[in-house]
């Protein structure tokens, strides 16, 4: 069963914390309208998925096709280079941003949205990734225009590097991270994951009573937290669930304040991240009522199940449901569960 604590800081926040996410995603939808592959995702009403976690709903917001990159993290990078792209104020959207460098890191699905985003509006994206992150991976960013520098053993080398390079060669660096003096353009990034939220919202039938979301630097579960307590209020319990080995935003609870973390390399790939998003903290330490640990076990457990009811999907993206099945106290028969399959398998 899932390690949990309850929230201290629920409703209030913690002390000195100046900068939340935003809650504004008709801005979002506004400029999301001028990327050509964006497009609403569905809400998938899964009753035998349900009646295993013994409650009464369980409804999931499918990613896996967001914009054709496969994971929710398409609208993050892609809106923040559409907001710089609005503010050229273009004639031609598709040459916006031509002489502009972004540059970032990327474990995953946030690279493959800087590049498609640089594409789209005429700019260069570089791309750094770890020497552990796959070579299919790298091509992957390539076809999308984008290039790939290799550098560090894990992401925070990584990043490191980009940062270095984007200073040296002032180029435009876009984390999907928020730390001290650096908040602008991960708080955008944050800012487009709404567009998901705002989507299940009007899609749901009925209001959930628990609404569990995975975590990495935190920034999908504070943009859907935010917004949920917008449009529903005090009503649904929040669950934010992280790994086991990388356990940034429980312990950041625990002490009333960021902290780095240490542990293993989880297979929740997209989830390992050892240090959470200062702003995403911010924000989750206000709105979310309950933090999980999941095991490298139960998320690849939830990897099976949802691929027997043909939902296909890796332990980063299932373990908001894999915190469901393994069972959290205080989620009953009569809950009604909205969670969110942020990304589709990696062989595609």
């Amino acid at each position: 069963m899932p390690h949990c604590i309850i929230n201290p800081f629920r409703g209030q926040g913690l002390a000195g914390a100046e900068q939340f996410p935003s809650q504004n995603a008709d801005a979002v939808a506004k400029l999301l309208a001028f990327c050509p592959a964006h497009g609403e995702t569905p809400l998938i009403c899964v009753p035998d998925l349900a009646q295993q976690a013994g409650v009464a709903g369980l409804w999931i917001k499918d990613e896996r096709a967001r914009m054709g990159l496969g994971s929710f993290k398409a609208l993050g990078a892609a809106y923040c280079i559409a907001h710089d792209a609005a503010e050229t104020v273009p004639e031609d959207w598709s040459k916006a941003l031509i002489g502009r460098t972004y540059a970032t890191a990327s474990a995953g699905n946030h690279g493959m949205s800087v590049a498609a985003g640089a594409r789209v509006f005429g700019a260069r994206a570089v791309i750094y990734l770890a020497q552990t992150v796959p070579e299919a991976f790298a091509e992957r960013l390539r076809v999308q225009g984008a290039e790939v520098v290799r550098a560090g053993d894990d992401y925070e080398a990584s990043m490191d590097a980009a940062r270095q390079d984007a200073d040296t060669n002032d180029w435009n660096l876009l984390s999907d991270s928020t730390w001290l003096g650096t908040t602008g353009p991960g708080y955008r990034v944050m800012e487009g994951y709404l567009q998901m939220v705002a989507e299940a919202a009007a899609q749901i039938p009925e209001p959930p009573t628990h609404i569990l979301l995975q975590a990495g630097v935190g920034g999908l579960a504070a943009a859907v937290a935010t917004y949920a307590r917008k449009v529903w209020g005090d009503a649904p319990q929040i669950i934010v669930v992280e790994p086991e080995f990388a356990p940034a935003l429980i312990e950041s609870i625990r002490a009333g304040a960021l902290v780095d973390t240490t542990g293993p390399v989880s297979e929740m790939g997209r989830l390992d991240c050892k240090t959470a998003s200062l702003v995403a903290l911010n924000g989750l330490a206000r709105d979310a009522d309950l933090f999980v640990t999941i095991s490298e076990e139960e998320a690849g457990q939830a990897v099976s199940t949802l691929a027997d009811v043909g939902l296909h999907s890796t332990p980063s993206g299932a373990a908001g449901v894999a915190a469901l099945l393994a069972g959290i106290d205080g989620i009953g028969s009569d809950a009604r569960v909205l969670c969110f399959l942020s990304e589709g398998p990696e062989d595609g």
